[in-house]
């Protein structure tokens, strides 16, 4: 599903020049639920978001659903992502103004989906993370775990290739972040590629296959 060959990824800062990623050479399978681990500031998010198309690697070649990242335009790029991967972020990124339907509709609508149609992929969604309740609720009104099933619920309504989780739980209790991952892992049984950063060792294990990072290196592979 996604493979990246000798990847590398620079921040210049005024006359400074700080290499984050030093050389990655990764393969995902489909169906696969990975974690990715490491101290912080070891490139583990940097990785993901390179991954998962929403930066630009300094160099380096990414393969993603058989599409070579580098020959893709920046427009093919956004419809890459918005209708083929799924996007799960620690701060939730919801739309502070809309319900939690509106929300997850909101991007199916984008992809010129039918409203109707759209409406009930997102209600589905919702029903998928035990949120059938909150509808018409705004994240306001929600709790920090509630938030993040909508987010959730989002990123899988128009079932995405790959589904793409940064430090999905950092914000959360326990409880919360317990059931959260047992959506994970819902998904991961039912097919969903899944690719999460997290720093909980507990939470790590829960995947199928462990990378560990340090240093912008990846120093070891471990099958959970």
């Amino acid at each position: 599903m996604i493979e990246v060959k000798n990847l590398t990824k620079s921040f210049i800062n005024g006359d400074k020049e700080t290499q984050v990623l030093k050389g990655i050479d990764l393969k995902v399978g489909e169906g696969e639920f990975i974690a990715i681990m490491g101290r912080s500031g070891a490139g583990k998010s940097t990785l993901l978001y390179q991954m998962s198309l929403l930066d630009v690697p300094t160099s380096g070649e990414i393969i993603i659903d058989g599409h070579d990242a580098h020959d893709m335009s920046s427009a093919e790029i956004t419809l890459f992502r918005l209708s083929k991967l799924g996007y799960v972020f620690q701060d939730y990124a919801l739309i502070p103004e809309l319900t939690a339907l509106e929300n997850v509709a909101l991007p199916l609508l984008m992809q010129d989906i039918p409203k109707h149609k759209a409406y009930k992929k997102a209600m589905d969604a919702l029903d998928r993370v035990k949120m059938e309740k909150h509808y018409h609720q705004l994240p306001s009104q929600l709790s920090g775990g509630e938030q993040q099933r909508v987010s959730i619920s989002r990123s899988v309504a128009h079932n995405p290739k790959i589904l793409f989780a940064d430090e999905p739980t950092a914000n959360l209790d326990n409880e919360s972040s317990r059931i959260i991952l047992d959506i994970f892992l819902k998904l991961h049984r039912e097919g969903q590629t899944i690719i999460m950063v997290t720093h909980e060792e507990e939470y790590g294990k829960m995947a199928q296959k462990i990378i560990k990072i340090d240093d912008g290196k990846i120093i070891g592979v471990v099958n959970a």
